[in-house]
């Protein structure tokens, strides 16, 4: 079974090491990346799972993001992933764990609204849609159907605005 511990823990080396395996060495051009850059993950909302031998399995981060609208008003949301699991130990669990823990670990009194690129059927699970995102723009490509958000109540959220950094 998993064990959970805050990612801070992790030398920064193994981090890195993982998310290659998990998604190749090409990783850093991909659009997500883009949407946070600059930014450090915030420690309290990031974790790593470790198997039964104490061995580094998965990853989560969360990031400070905003969608900033039509205006030019940034709109506070947290980034969460990657979720990243060695390959061989895909589908066991570890992802669901390390979700778990992030979101558990979310102030349900002070939550802003969290956003994530990936399958719906997937992250649905956790209250996750396209729904609300479909006129919010990303800085290079994405799939509108993997642009997904979770929020108490979407319509305070603006239709329409551009994700990237949140420097507030």
């Amino acid at each position: 079974m998993a064990s959970i511990i805050p990612l801070a823990n992790v030398e920064p080396d193994m981090i890195e090491q993982l998310l290659d395996r998990a998604f190749g060495p090409d990783r850093h051009a991909r659009t997500a990346y883009r949407i946070r850059t600059g930014m450090d993950w915030l420690e309290a909302l990031s974790f790593a799972a470790l198997d039964d031998q104490d061995m580094l399995v998965g990853t989560i981060q969360t990031w400070p993001v905003a969608l900033t609208d039509r205006e030019g008003r940034p709109h506070p949301l947290l980034m969460i992933g990657p979720v990243a699991v060695i390959p061989e130990l895909q589908g066991e669990g570890y992802g669901k764990a390390l979700m778990a823990a992030v979101l558990g670990s979310l102030d349900p009194q002070a939550t802003l609204p969290q956003v994530l690129i990936g399958d719906e059927p997937y992250y649905g699970r956790w209250g996750f849609a396209a729904a609300a995102t479909s006129g919010w723009r990303c800085p290079g490509p994405w799939d509108a159907n993997r642009l997904l958000v979770r929020c108490d109540n979407p319509a305070v959220l603006p239709d329409e605005g551009m994700l990237g950094p949140w420097n507030g």
